[in-house]
């Protein structure tokens, strides 16, 4: 996710913004999964030249970002900055009326539904290491967590370091798998956090959910252990923002089966 300065908004500028209807359709899209230009126009029914049009509005607003697809650097996924949007949304309602900002204590408390979430990547190393460890722990165990991969590699110590360190939270007990380990296995919610293993995810029984974080192997991010460590961090930094929002969404609604 995006976290360099972002341009100011009034809450009028955003409004009208958000407003356009193909805008709307695909801030709506993109809160349900990452996706490329080409799965944009598709869903929306429209031109790539207006899809890519009405992409680098919102991405001037800071709305959605773009990175490069890693197995197809053709390709760019678009994800939805959820945080900036939040924050926009909660200025425009106090601009109407200051009690709009507040959110209710009740809500805070409120625990996700009950599933059962799996989160891949290629090596299973690093990204959905984190994930399932900080989707358990978030949810304080609400939902059952799992992780594996196209291509299993033991956990990476910068996974477990940053987990332990900047989470308090312990994932040596963690061990990588192979996705062919779930296969015919039920899931309510499926989550590819890497580009290369959307392409190989097999198909779960029952119809689960399934959405794509494209998410940056942060073992890529350096030639050691210690100069990828800040990507690590940052990849982490990321997830939790995107699991924080995920519990969010299953507070609101019961396991897809």
């Amino acid at each position: 996710m995006n976290t360099h300065a972002t341009p100011d908004l009034t809450s009028t500028e955003f409004l009208q913004l958000v407003g356009h209807p193909i805008r709307w359709r695909l801030l709506g899209e993109l809160a349900r999964s990452d996706r490329l230009v080409h799965e944009l126009t598709g869903l929306t029914g429209e031109p790539q030249n207006l899809v890519s049009y009405h992409l680098g509005k919102l991405r001037d607003a800071r709305l959605v970002s773009a990175q490069r697809s890693s197995a197809d650097r053709r390709d760019a996924y678009y994800t939805l900055e959820l945080n900036r949007i939040g924050s926009l949304l909660r200025t425009t309602s106090a601009a109407i009326h200051p009690g709009l900002r507040t959110v209710s204590p009740a809500r805070e408390q409120a625990k996700p539904s009950a599933a059962k979430v799996l989160f891949l990547c290629t090596g299973n190393s690093a990204r959905s290491q984190m994930a399932e460890a900080l989707a358990r722990v978030r949810s304080s165990g609400a939902i059952q967590t799992f992780s594996a991969g196209s291509h299993p590699k033991p956990v990476h110590v910068n996974a477990l370091r940053v987990m332990r360190d900047e989470y308090g939270i312990d994932i040596s007990k963690q061990s990588s798998k192979h996705l062919d380990v779930f296969t015919g296995q039920h899931f309510d919610w499926v989550i590819s956090l890497c580009d290369r293993v959307r392409e190989v995810c097999p198909e779960f029984p029952g119809s689960p959910n399934t959405i794509h974080w494209s998410t940056r192997n942060p073992a890529d991010a350096g030639t050691d252990d210690i100069s990828s460590l800040p990507m690590f961090q940052q990849v982490a930094s990321e997830l939790e923002i995107r699991i924080g929002f995920l519990l969010a969404l299953l507070t609101d609604q019961p396991a897809a089966n």
